[in-house]
């Protein structure tokens, strides 16, 4: 090992063999000084928490549903609600298991699974891939990689299956708790009513005001739900399909070989998202094209 000397700034090479336990002492060749040389404590290597799951998809109502679910059978759970949150959160909390949807923002779910795989603090980490299948009729197969992951499992597959797959991958059994719902109280006795008074000018403005700031979170609200709707169309279509997708976009010729892919793909969105939200941009195009420019970076 190398040492410096605090008084003269000299480099010293010492042989570790040479180290006792409990340190040793060494003179500098240069100013003399008296040097207790201990060897560095071992570094502890950090291991997957068995207990503990990353849960990453980008609607949180799939997030609280999965996390319940896990929680009810005695697992501590991490969330994320993106693709670069997800590689941050899998690297510093080191979970056994992720369940990861496939068409996340920022980077796609088997795009965090496939760079994660290949580094050694992760590469043992398991996967499940949540396949958000915009029309579960349309597939009849599984998906033709599933870029290193564990398993994968469908977004409506999701209650009745996926613990069965977490058993699977583990070979664990757990013990799945009963919960049982509250019991409603009954209140019994006579209704009554209330005078309700007119509002003054001031809470008629302000009421407008939370009516506008409302109508602003729900149309964000659609918004989001547009984005999430084309990256799960154009991940389907990869997914399913993907030597055909890696070629078609080396090529430059990705949507005239999926043009009738999109084409159905553009007619679910058309029929699910507002006219007023599409006019306001083309999320689909949009989307479609900034999966096709970091594809190509990474082809």
């Amino acid at each position: 090992m190398v040492v410096i000397c605090p008084r003269c700034k000299i480099r010293l090479k010492i042989n570790d063999s040479r180290i006792k336990p409990e340190g040793s002492r060494f003179k500098c060749p240069k100013c003399s000084t008296v040097l207790l040389v201990k060897k560095p404590a071992p570094v502890q290597k950090k291991v997957p928490d068995n207990t503990k799951v990353l849960i990453a998809h980008s609607n949180p109502h799939v997030v609280n549903d999965i996390h319940s679910l896990l929680s009810k059978n005695g697992y501590q759970t991490v969330t994320a609600s993106d693709g670069i949150d997800a590689m941050v959160k899998i690297i510093k909390e080191l979970p056994f298991l992720v369940i990861i949807e496939v068409s996340l923002p920022k980077i796609f779910g088997f795009e965090v699974c496939k760079r994660l795989k290949v580094r050694p603090e992760t590469r043992n980490t398991k996967f499940i891939l949540i396949s958000s299948i915009y029309d579960k009729d349309r597939y009849k197969r599984e998906p033709s990689s599933l870029y290193e992951a564990d398993d994968y499992i469908e977004e409506h597959q999701i209650p009745d299956l996926l613990l069965e797959k977490i058993r699977a991958i583990t070979s664990k059994e757990h013990v799945q708790k009963k919960v049982m719902e509250p019991e409603q109280p009954v209140i019994q006795g006579k209704t009554v009513q209330k005078e309700i008074p007119h509002p003054s000018v001031k809470e008629k403005a302000d009421l407008e005001k939370k009516s506008g700031v409302e109508e602003d979170r729900q149309a964000e609200e659609i918004i989001e739900r547009a984005k999430r709707l084309a990256r799960t169309i154009v991940s389907d279509i990869f997914l399913y399909n993907t030597a055909k997708a890696e070629q078609s976009i080396k090529n430059d010729s990705f949507f005239s070989e999926f043009a009738s892919e999109i084409r159905e793909g553009l007619k679910l969105y058309e029929h699910r998202i507002p006219q007023e939200i599409r006019s306001r941009s083309d999320f689909f195009h949009d989307t479609i094209n900034d999966f096709i420019e970091n594809k190509k970076k990474s082809l």
